[in-house]
């Protein structure tokens, strides 16, 4: 039974919402004079793969086109990137689906994606397991999502980094370690956004080495920003981009890469019960995977692996990070990695929402990629290639609105609803909403769905906001292993190893309510990560307790505003700088 918050309130972290007005803090409605502002043709707000994959695409009809060209004026693409470097974060399993990048990069081979250091080898083998237990493996037969044969093992941060070069030796002016804080909205059209200050104190106050941000302003405007953009946020209310969709949902991944001493021949994933918890009081639903990897310039064995879960849980102990840790106790794993070294680590929040959770995809001058628009297959753990796709659809639609002198790009709705986008995305539209029930009671209606490619139940099933489930202090946590520093980790170390340089006097940009029920906080120091969020020792058992918030160990990965908080976007340059997930 939850614990209360000492007034017979219940602990549901809807209640206590973080204090951020999305359409007044991040919407900027009168543009600064002309010659403040910096001018460009397309701004591209987020250098991931989607947001890349629509400046390429883009250069490569413009050079077609030098007439359109010119009238973009001297910086006719813009990416704006808040990272160090583009794929500073980003962060995937990924086993992708080739076919969208090799249309972007035609005359590219798969060969040569493995010499630029991104790709890794093509699934050639792969196994799936159910465990029953901390010591037991069950092999099943590889369900239909989870087949990946002929598919490439890469890393989304490599691939980003090969995408920025190729979108600057095409003309592409990107913008690194610059946030995108405001979006710029006059006379109900998007004219493009504006950069954040950087150079300030803990209260806001200018330093020494402070820059103002400046207007970009666009004739269209393209939100990348991946998972949890606020920008993205701010659009959806401005724009009623949510009207008659389902509420979006959302995932929490963790991963480490590992340098292993023998090379792993084949893909794996586990589909549980263990390490969670079967019953549906907890709400535990999750899967892992491992892959191969090598390293292109060493010759090292690498593997990639990682734990995902539903932010759907109701269980406050319950931690992606640690589950992942506890994963790696079990035989199957430590034959993989024993006697390895651990490399990298990196955690991200994905929407698990999937078709009928999709936002209205454009508004008056600008419109939505991939992961901001919620273009994920969570049943087979696939995203990357309708990031690739849909920035391709979004360029080509942008140019030709573009051409016509126009600010509309509604082509671009049927265009992704008629691609292989919304083709599967629609086929798995029910497929993860029965898992609400819990793992037994959900588990049949899933393969029901995934065998009938969602035509029977059939009908539109609802989702229910993560934030609305009461939380529990329950006995998750009570099975995580101690960190050992060579096997196990603990998150403090983890962030380390992910190159976050966070100012230690940079403004907080995390917003939560700070007094809260004990399960809520409990939720939040459980759930993150990077340890963040702490509650004093002090505190009372039960009751409200004051959660400190340690926001220069942020990883960005966007999970607290799943579960009753906000992440804004820090100053630009900070967080991690991931290199090989």
């Amino acid at each position: 039974m939850a614990r209360s918050n000492g007034d017979g309130g219940r602990a549901v972290p809807a209640a206590f919402p973080p204090p951020v007005d999305p359409r007044r803090e991040f919407i900027k409605r009168e543009l600064d004079a002309e010659d403040e502002r910096i001018e460009v043709g397309v701004a591209i707000v987020g250098g991931g793969t989607a947001g890349l994959a629509c400046a390429n695409r883009l250069l490569q009809l413009l050079g077609d086109d030098p007439e359109t060209m010119e009238r973009l004026g001297e910086v006719p693409v813009a990416v704006i990137e808040k990272a160090k470097t583009c794929g500073g974060h980003n962060l995937s399993g990924a086993v992708m689906r080739p076919g969208p990048l090799q249309e972007l990069f035609p005359d590219l081979t798969r060969e040569d994606w493995r010499k630029q250091g991104f790709a890794f080898g093509e699934v050639t083998k792969e196994a799936v397991y159910m465990l029953p237990s901390a010591k037991r493996t069950l092999r099943i037969p590889t369900p239909p999502p989870f087949k990946n044969h002929g598919n490439e093992v890469i890393s989304v941060s490599a691939l980003a980094r090969f995408q920025q070069a190729q979108a600057e030796e095409g003309g592409a002016y990107v913008l690194t370690e610059t946030a995108a804080t405001q979006l710029l909205v006059e006379d109900g059209v998007v004219r493009g956004v504006r950069s954040g200050d950087k150079g300030r104190g803990k209260q806001g106050e200018p330093l020494g080495n402070f820059e103002p941000g400046a207007d970009i302003v666009a004739q269209a405007t393209v939100l990348a920003e991946g998972c949890w953009g606020h920008l993205t946020g701010a659009a959806i209310k401005e724009f009623a981009l949510g009207e008659g969709r389902e509420p979006q949902v959302w995932e929490l991944g963790v991963k480490e890469v590992w340098k292993v001493a023998k090379p792993l021949d084949r893909i794996i994933h586990t589909i549980g019960p263990w390490p969670l918890k079967l019953s549906s009081r907890y709400g535990q639903i999750g899967g892992t995977w491992i892959y191969p990897m090598k390293d292109a310039k060493t010759g090292d064995d690498l593997v990639s692996i990682g734990f995902v879960i539903d932010l759907e849980y109701a269980d406050a102990t319950t931690s992606a990070h640690d589950l992942l840790q506890l994963f790696k106790t079990h035989p199957l794993v430590r034959g993989v990695l024993e006697g390895g070294e651990r490399v990298g680590w990196g955690a991200k929040a994905l929407p698990g929402g999937g078709y009928w959770s999709m936002p209205k995809l454009t508004m008056p001058g600008a419109l939505l990629v991939g992961d901001a628009a919620g273009m994920v297959d969570t049943v087979a753990l696939k995203g990357v290639h309708h990031s690739v796709k849909s920035g391709m659809l979004a360029a080509e639609s942008i140019y030709a609105a573009l051409r016509r002198g126009e600010s509309s790009f509604a082509a671009y709705e049927d265009a992704v609803e008629e691609s292989q986008v919304g083709k599967e995305l629609y086929e798995v539209r029910n497929t993860r909403q029965p898992f609400q029930k819990g793992f037994l009671q959900g588990g049949p209606l899933v393969n029901a769905m995934i065998a009938t490619k969602g035509r029977f139940p059939g009908g539109r099933w609802a989702w229910h906001r993560n934030d609305a489930r009461e939380m529990f202090v329950g006995d998750t946590a009570e099975s995580y292993p101690k960190p050992d520093g060579k096997y196990i980790f603990d998150k403090l170390s983890s962030v380390f190893i992910s190159g976050n340089q966070t100012r230690d006097d940079a403004p907080n940009h995390i917003r939560i309510q700070k007094s809260v029920p004990r399960p809520v906080a409990e939720t939040w120091r459980w759930m993150c990560p990077a340890g963040v969020y702490e509650i004093p020792d002090d505190a009372p058992a039960e009751g409200t307790v004051d959660v400190i918030v340690n926001y220069t160990n942020c990883v960005q990965c966007g999970a607290i505003t799943a579960k009753g908080g906000r992440l804004t976007t820090p100053e630009g340059g900070d967080g991690p700088l991931y290199q090989n997930t």
